[in-house]
């Protein structure tokens, strides 16, 4: 018997998405098993991994779980969140990129700015008061499939930020 088939569709272990420990699969199931956080089920048709007891979905993208979000305070706290440890690192950020499946979830936050008049191109949306853009479609950027957003810093640098919930 082939070992591949086995194992869940991410292989024998995982990192886990909340504590980061690796968890090794369950043979003969889709299941990966955390002491801490129990179990996660990968689904083959869609690629995401789903945490059974809170059913929050998780995609990876470069080594890195992305949760993925159907309600708009998910976003909203995560992107907070990534906003803090950016300034307590001693930047600020400059723009936030939030992908484009999120724009119906995130639009209940978005502000208009008026000061920006003088860029008629601009959207002029904001996000605690920092300019926000949607991703490119992913057709043209596969990562804007699985990642949440980018801050862009004050350097130039977009990181693909996620938030990881840890549980103790």
């Amino acid at each position: 018997m082939n070992l591949v088939l086995q194992y869940p569709i991410f292989g024998p272990e995982i990192h886990c998405p909340h504590c980061h420990q690796i968890i090794a699969a369950l043979t003969l199931t889709d299941t990966y098993l955390c002491p801490r956080h129990g179990a996660f089920e990968a689904d083959p048709q869609t690629g995401e991994l789903i945490h059974l007891q809170s059913q929050r979905h998780w995609r990876l993208w470069q080594d890195k779980w992305y949760q993925q979000y159907t309600h708009p305070d998910g976003i909203r706290f995560e992107i907070h969140e990534a906003l803090d440890r950016l300034y307590t690192e001693g930047y600020r950020a400059t723009k936030i990129i939030i992908a484009r499946r999120y724009r119906k979830l995130v639009s209940i936050y978005l502000e208009l700015n008026s000061s920006w008049k003088e860029d008629p191109d601009s959207n002029n949306l904001q996000f605690y008061g920092i300019p926000v853009e949607f991703s490119p479609d992913p057709s043209e950027a596969p990562c804007w499939e699985v990642i949440n957003f980018d801050l862009e810093t004050e350097k130039g640098t977009p990181q693909h930020y996620t938030y990881y919930h840890l549980f103790e």
